[in-house]
């Protein structure tokens, strides 16, 4: 059973564009959220501390990507990227980083915490994750590794809060519609398309309608042809997803039930009544 959970907001210089901290009651570990530009000149005690980090990038085709690190000086280590942007040995531009510290934080458990977070990204595959090499064989005793993964699960919450999704499922049942009990109670619904395309065959998908829009679940079968009753964007969308022999391979997040329809048969469709 799931219970409430009480968040602290303090935005420290009276605008959320500037720097944010997050605080879960109950719990020591904190959330900075930092735009790049106050980095060099943020003088606050709490992002030397050792700690992960978060670097989130929008590319220019509007996706996300994210560079997910450690380090037991964070903010030397943010510098330090900035200065390997200049200096053109990192590619991606970054505009804000969220940093999570906590007591007791050592090099050993930053390198698991750093580890943990990359691989669950990847597997979610919401965004591009930019960190190329983690450090796996990290030996910690069994209630270390317990307490990490207390750590790891209020991490996933503060990054919700502050608006970034990166360790979250795609497939999350919206409770706000699905909830007939009043008790915070929700039964998964699934709906399925079919549709017989001409020079294509018969047409069939699955999906679920989330909080943030409808996912398209993977193995769904997908049209390879599209026309132009879709919109540019869409039809990118097509093309960038993985799709082998009209087969989804991953789940795919899209603004409503009619975007998820015309993802799947590639034309024109009200997703209401496919």
């Amino acid at each position: 059973m799931k219970y409430g959970k009480s968040i602290e907001l303090f935005l420290v210089n009276g605008t959320a564009d500037s720097i944010v901290t997050a605080e879960l009651s109950n719990w020591n570990g904190k959330a900075i959220k930092i735009p790049r530009i106050e980095v060099a000149g943020c003088r606050r005690e709490d992002i030397t501390q050792a700690g992960v980090y978060f670097l989130f990038c929008k590319d220019a085709d509007g996706s996300d990507s994210v560079y997910i690190g450690e380090a037991e000086n964070v903010r030397e280590r943010l510098v330090q990227h900035m200065r390997d942007y200049t200096s053109e040995k990192e590619k991606y531009y970054w505009s804000t980083a969220v940093i999570f510290v906590g007591r007791d934080l050592n090099k050993a458990l930053i390198r698991f915490l750093e580890n943990r977070f990359v691989e669950i990204a990847r597997s979610l595959k919401r965004y591009l994750v930019l960190t190329k090499n983690t450090y796996r064989n990290t030996v910690m005793k069994e209630s270390q590794i317990a307490a990490m993964e207390e750590f790891i699960e209020n991490v996933k919450i503060l990054l919700g809060a502050l608006g970034f999704k990166v360790l979250e499922p795609l497939d999350k049942p919206d409770k706000s519609k699905n909830d007939t009990s009043g008790k915070g109670q929700t039964e998964e619904i699934r709906l399925h398309l079919e549709r017989t395309i001409k020079d294509v065959g018969k047409i069939e998908a699955d999906g679920i309608r989330t909080s943030e829009g409808f996912v398209v679940l993977k193995g769904s079968h997908i049209s390879p042809v599209d026309d132009n009753t879709i919109s540019i964007a869409l039809k990118e969308q097509r093309k960038k997803a993985s799709i082998e022999s009209g087969i989804l391979k991953e789940d795919v997040l899209l603004s409503s039930p009619s975007y998820a329809a015309m993802f799947v048969i590639g034309k024109s469709a009200n997703g209401l009544t496919s």
